[in-house]
C-alpha cells in the first residue's frame, strides 16, 4: 500500500515541474528559431517561469510535496549524475591553493557579513544568520545554524526570505558580468561557486558560459557547502553551546557530494564505460532543468516583503563584499 502511495503523494507536484519544464524547453526553441541561439536558457526560464506561477497562481497543497521532491532530491540525484563528466584532473589543475581560497572567502564573508548586520541595527541572532546564508549555502546553512546560536522562528523565517529574490537575481547577473568583464569560463565557475546560494542555481548560473564554467562552479561550491559542518560547531563552541549541537554525518556531508565524488573518482580511474557517459550527462541536464522549475516554484517574490529592508541591506551589501572578495582571490590565484 506505501509503495502505492507514495508515487502519488508526489505526482501533484512534479506533474506541474514537468509543465514548466516543458515550457522553458519550448521557449528556449523559440528563441533559436527566431534569434539564432538561446539567449536565455531553459535552465533559467524553468527558474522564471515558476517563480511568476507560485508568485501570481494560488497553488494547490497537494502540489507541495512534489515540488519539493524535484528541488531537493531530483537535483541531488542530477549532481551524481554530473560527477561522471568531471575528473580528479579539474581539481589537480586547480591545485590545493584553491580549496584553503574557498575556505578563507568564507571565514571573510563570515566576519564582513555578519560586521554588516551588526552596523545596519539587526539583532546579533539574525545578523549571524544572514551572514551564514551568505558565506555558505542559503537556506540549508541558515536552518542548521539556526539551532546553534538558539535562533528565534522569526529570525530564521526573515533571514531565509532573502535568499528568495537575490538568489534568482545573482543567477540572472551572473551570466551577464561575465559578458561585461570578459571572464573566462574558468573564472566565471570559480565566482558563481563563490558567490551563489544554492547547488542547482550555480548550475544555473553556469550553464550559459559552457561546460568547464558548470564543472568548476559545481566543484567550488560543493566544497563551500563542505564548510558548513564545521561553521555550525564553531556557532556551537562560541554560543557556549557546543554539547547541544547536533550535527548528523548526512547534514556535514550530504549524500549527494558523497556521490558527486564517487562518481567522479570513477570517471578519473576509468571504471565507468564510455557507454554510459553520454546518458549520465543528459540524464543531468534534463534532471537539472526539472529541478531548476521546482525551485522557481518555492519562490514567492511577496515573501520579501516581509524580510524588512534592515535584512534585504545586509544581504545585498554582504553579497557585494562576498563578489569582491572572490574576485580578488581569482586574480590572486591567477585563474585563467
Amino acid at each position: 500500500m506505501n509503495a502505492v502511495r507514495i508515487p502519488f503523494r508526489y505526482a501533484p507536484g512534479v506533474a506541474l515541474c514537468l509543465l514548466v519544464s516543458a515550457l522553458a524547453a519550448a521557449l528556449e526553441h523559440v528563441e533559436l528559431a527566431v534569434f539564432g541561439r538561446a539567449w536565455i536558457e531553459s535552465l533559467v526560464l524553468a527558474i522564471l517561469i515558476g517563480t511568476l506561477v507560485r508568485t501570481l497562481v494560488p497553488l494547490p497543497a497537494a502540489a507541495d510535496k512534489g515540488i519539493a521532491f524535484s528541488a531537493k532530491t531530483l537535483l541531488e540525484v542530477a549532481i551524481v549524475c554530473l560527477g561522471a563528466s568531471i575528473s580528479l584532473g579539474a581539481i589537480r589543475d586547480a591545485g590545493p591553493a584553491l580549496v584553503v581560497g574557498i575556505a578563507a572567502v568564507v571565514v571573510v564573508a563570515l566576519a564582513v557579513g555578519y560586521g554588516i548586520g551588526r552596523a545596519l541595527g539587526l539583532p546579533a541572532r539574525l545578523a549571524t544568520l544572514v551572514a551564514c546564508g551568505n558565506a555558505i549555502c542559503g537556506n540549508s546553512a541558515i536552518v542548521a545554524a539556526a539551532p546553534a546560536i538558539k535562533a528565534e522562528a522569526d529570525d530564521v523565517a526573515a533571514a531565509i526570505a532573502f535568499t528568495a529574490v537575490l538568489g534568482i537575481a545573482v543567477v540572472l547577473l551572473l551570466p551577464l558580468l561575465q559578458v561585461a568583464l570578459a571572464l573566462s569560463p574558468a573564472q566565471h565557475g570559480v565566482l558563481a561557486g563563490l558567490t551563489v546560494y544554492a547547488v542547482p542555481q550555480v548550475l544555473a548560473a553556469t550553464a550559459p558560459v559552457g561546460p568547464l564554467s558548470v564543472q568548476v562552479g559545481t566543484l567550488v561550491k560543493l566544497v563551500r557547502v563542505l564548510m558548513l559542518g564545521p561553521v555550525v560547531v564553531a556557532l556551537g563552541l562560541v554560543a557556549g553551546r557546543a554539547g547541544d549541537v547536533k550535527l548528523s554525518p548526512a547534514r556535514m556531508v550530504p549524500w549527494f557530494v558523497l556521490g558527486f565524488i564517487a562518481m567522479m573518482l570513477l570517471r578519473s580511474a576509468e571504471l565507468l564505460p564510455t557507454v554510459v557517459l553520454s546518458p549520465l550527462a543528459h540524464a543531468a541536464d534534463w534532471l537539472t532543468v526539472l529541478a531548476m522549475a521546482g525551485l522557481g516554484l518555492t519562490v514567492n517574490l511577496r515573501s520579501v516583503l516581509f524580510a524588512g529592508g534592515r535584512v534585504i541591506s545586509a544581504a545585498t551589501l554582504s553579497l557585494v563584499v562576498l563578489g569582491l572578495v572572490s574576485a580578488g582571490l581569482i586574480a590572486l590565484l591567477h585563474i585563467g
